[in-house]
């Protein structure tokens, strides 16, 4: 709606409150402590698994982060970009979304005393920022250790740490195993640059039965199919494989036809005519029977 001025006129509910200053920055700094604090027991060698239900009814134990956090509805603007951060660090990581989450509810509750002392948040933000540079700077000179990408036990050891928090830990090392053979598997060599796109050619298909030892990592294309008929090969060695853009199945017509026969004469005539039909057609003679021996 537009006023005669050109100015948009909003049309509010009564109960919509309007806050500003001071009060919405630590109202901001309480809803981030409050998500870091539902996900905190979920880090570490000792972390805790959530069970969540969905709303389909379904259960899910997990200690991860995102998993947890996308199944949470919240209204406030500051919760809602606390879980879009575990979002795109599991987007662009992979790992470490409960402890990104914890770590930027700990910032701003550092931040909070500043704000109650009526200091400016860019001036809060701009040291946050020199002591981003700082840690970066330390890591590079004095904390981070080259890592041969092709020494396996180098990349091993990497690996678990990844999943040593997790509850696949109990078999880290088949896991380690399959996620660098994997790895390895979809890895694309272009101009001297090795790019690895797990989410384009690496799927993870789940087969109810069997046991997690189980579990192995196949070259190639699989296809989760049921078993239709007993007298399917369940083994095909060096197989032929056609590759359709439609499907196999029997489809009946699309119309169908009625007809009504009153007389005998029209009966004697269909039954005429359709074997006719049935005759076999030029250039399809059917081969003759082998001889009795």
């Amino acid at each position: 709606m537009m006023g005669s001025g050109g100015a948009p006129i909003l049309v509010l509910n009564q109960n919509t409150k309007r806050e500003q200053g001071r009060k919405v920055q630590l109202g901001n700094v309480k809803a981030a402590k409050t998500i870091a604090d539902v996900i905190r027991t979920c880090l570490g060698p000792r972390a805790m698994l959530k069970m969540l239900m969905d709303p389909m009814g379904g259960i899910v134990m997990t200690n991860d982060g995102n998993a947890i956090l996308r199944e949470i509805t919240v209204q406030h603007p500051a919760a809602k970009s606390m879980i879009e951060i575990a979002r795109t660090q599991d987007e662009e990581v992979g790992d470490g979304t409960t402890s990104v989450i914890i770590l930027a509810g700990e910032m701003l509750a550092v931040a909070e005393p500043f704000l109650l002392q009526e200091m400016h948040p860019t001036i809060i933000i701009s040291a946050f920022r020199q002591a981003l540079e700082d840690m970066v700077e330390i890591l590079r000179e004095k904390a981070s250790v080259p890592v041969d990408i092709s020494n396996r036990a180098e990349m091993m050891k990497i690996v678990q740490s990844c999943i040593g928090t997790k509850f696949l830990k109990k078999w880290s090392n088949l896991a380690c195993e399959i996620a660098l053979d994997a790895t390895a598997c979809v890895a694309l060599e272009e101009n001297g640059r090795r790019e690895i796109d797990i989410k384009r050619y690496a799927k993870v298909e789940k087969v109810p039965g069997g046991t997690i030892e189980e579990s192995t990592v196949l070259k190639g294309v699989m296809l989760n199919k049921d078993v239709t008929h007993p007298k399917m090969k369940r083994r095909i060695e060096n197989p032929r494989i056609v590759l359709l853009d439609c499907s196999l199945e029997y489809k009946k017509g699309e119309s169908q036809t009625a007809i009504l026969l009153l007389r005998i004469d029209d009966i004697v005539s269909g039954v005429k005519k359709q074997a006719d039909l049935d005759k076999p057609q030029a250039g399809f003679e059917p081969a003759p029977e082998a001889p009795e021996q």
